[in-house]
């Protein structure tokens, strides 16, 4: 029998993580379809597939052309999954609807009797309007791009559930927030819409505050898992979603190493990169490729303060990409904005080993201090910065299967 023909119609789609994450989730093909909007007609017309994703900017364009559309996708005034049924009519459905609520459950937000402020107008902030109405949410607030002012925001000082529909902070313009959550002190959750990066400049702040956050990589799989179970009419199991999430998130996420000057981080690093198949990023190799000299000759020259201004530079430039393993300079926690960079897209493995086992040669601040005044100054940095930390082995296999197995284990325990 041959597999189910399914994909995605939408443009641009070279984004678009959803034929890894069905991989995962079912048995059949999945097809990035790009298309122009005088296509999208034909398209369905023909009806050589079996069942489809849409995306942006054909959500809308698609409706016209479907013979049934679910309730919720009726109610959202877009479709996102279009499947050809055994008399080859076409119904409509809104997964979108199904992953927000399905992430807010999983994430034991509770909306019922609370004001959501919702931010942003467009498509994805109706589903986010349908979800909040349907679960009980006492008052819902939409702040349009217009009318997103200091103003405004303060007059929803009492919000107790924000989220964001928006694409800002999306990548590639990472570190870009959508509002400032000063304005909102009575918050009891963060959520926000996107999935890239892992943590955007919204998340991060909740974070920092305290506050109970989800971005929008559990959507984006739940939404897919319902999609797949439309797909070939079977139900799948929280296990497989589990499992999808934990794959895609391990497979897009970067792993940056930190610690003291000389602990290992570009050997180990460059073992992991090899053993994973990821690509490995030194960034202080890359730092001397952007000046066109070594870092001791930039301290010398123009001083510690130009080199930490280069090394953010770069830092910000990688930690935008996917599935890299880095490999960062001993200082780099010392600015916040750098622990910032480095907690957007990566897990962030501390690297240990005992001070009087680091290598000087070739850095100038480790030649200059000692061990214990370089770690005492830093140590809390370090500490801030990382998901965990681990001892470095005189041996570096015995240092490369300890980061392996604990590769696995956090990507289990945090997805």
């Amino acid at each position: 029998m041959s597999k189910l023909r399914c994909g995605l119609i939408g443009n641009p789609l070279g984004h678009s993580w959803s034929p890894e994450i069905h991989a995962i989730l079912g048995d059949y093909d999945y097809t990035l379809w790009p298309m122009e909007e005088d296509a999208v007609a034909p398209f369905l017309k023909a009806r050589d597939f079996d069942a489809i994703n849409v995306t942006i900017p054909y959500k809308k364009t698609v409706m016209p052309h479907l013979d049934r559309i679910s309730d919720e996708a009726r109610r959202i005034g877009s479709v996102n999954t279009v499947v050809k049924e055994a008399d080859g009519t076409l119904s409509g459905y809104n997964t979108d609807y199904f992953g927000l609520s399905y992430m807010l459950a999983r994430r034991g937000f509770e909306l019922r009797g609370k004001k959501v402020v919702i931010l942003g107008s467009g498509g994805a902030s109706v589903t986010a309007q349908t979800v909040a109405a349907d679960r009980g949410a006492a008052q819902i607030a939409v702040v349009t791009h217009r009318e997103n002012t200091p103003e405004t925001l303060r007059g929803h000082g009492d919000a107790e559930i924000l989220i964001n529909t928006t694409p800002v902070g999306m990548f590639p313009h990472n570190g870009e927030s959508p509002a400032s959550l000063d304005y909102f002190p009575r918050l009891e959750a963060v959520v926000d819409m996107i999935y890239n990066p892992a943590r955007t400049a919204l998340i991060l702040d909740a974070e920092e505050r305290k506050i109970p956050s989800a971005s929008g990589l559990p959507m984006l799989v739940a939404q897919a898992k319902m999609a797949a179970e439309l797909f070939t009419r079977s139900p799948l199991s929280d296990t497989v979603f589990d499992e999808a999430l934990r794959e895609v998130s391990k497979a897009k996420r970067n792993l940056a190493l930190v610690g003291m000057p000389g602990c290992g981080k570009s050997t180990v690093g460059r073992l992991f990169a090899e053993h994973s198949g990821r690509v490995f990023v030194d960034l202080d190799a890359e730092i001397e490729k952007e000046a066109g000299r070594p870092i001791p000759a930039i301290f010398s020259s123009d001083g510690e303060a130009a080199f930490r201004d280069l090394e953010t530079a770069v830092l910000a430039r990688f930690s935008k990409a996917s599935s890299l393993v880095l490999a960062t300079g001993g200082g780099a926690v010392i600015r916040a904005e750098n622990r910032r960079l480095l907690r957007e897209n990566s897990v962030v493995l501390h690297l240990t080993r005992p001070l009087d086992a680091l290598a000087k040669d070739g850095r100038p601040l480790s030649q200059a201090n000692s061990a214990e005044t370089l770690w005492n100054a830093r140590r809390d940095f370090y500490r801030a910065v990382s998901d965990a930390a681990l001892p470095v082995d005189p041996d570096p296999a015995v240092t490369l299967a300890r980061v392996t197995a604990w590769w696995e284990c956090f990507s289990d325990k945090n997805t």
